[in-house]
């Protein structure tokens, strides 16, 4: 598991949200939504949401981290936190805790709103890119 950042840090990794959460393109639901996480190289990675007239195309908050994320060199999520906007702490959307456990996993650290707490409690029995190795695996053998 990665090593637990100390509230101060924590505090950082909020401010960074709030700040993001600023840019937010919200002009339907008027609700902001800015997320900040910490990489495994130590970078700091953001994204807001942006909203668009047809409502299924809006990007969340964390698709915009994500997408940084890789734009920046990629690497595994270690620390993340997403506040709505009056920079309370908030919980990702089941869809978005997907996007999270894909790049950071199991031990990826999520400020929720009760505490901080690993993916693995975030979301439990997630279905990732292990299973779908080991289904590709015995795809192959029932072949035979």
């Amino acid at each position: 598991m990665k090593s637990p950042l100390d509230q101060q840090d924590w505090d950082e990794l909020k401010a960074a949200a709030v700040e993001v959460m600023r840019r937010a393109y919200a002009p339907y639901s008027h609700y902001p939504v800015g997320a900040a996480a910490l990489v495994d190289d130590g970078r700091l990675v953001t994204g807001c949401n942006v909203e668009n007239a047809a409502y299924g195309v809006v990007l969340c908050a964390e698709c915009g981290l994500v997408s940084q994320l890789h734009a920046s060199g990629g690497g595994r999520l270690t620390h993340f936190v997403c506040v709505n906007g009056d920079g309370e702490v908030i919980m990702p959307c089941g869809r978005c805790r997907q996007l999270l456990f894909e790049h950071g996993g199991r031990d990826l650290l999520v400020w929720t709103v009760s505490g901080v707490k690993p993916m693995s409690e975030v979301l439990p029995d997630a279905f990732g890119p292990d299973d779908l190795t080991s289904l590709a695996g015995a795809g192959t053998e029932g072949a035979r």
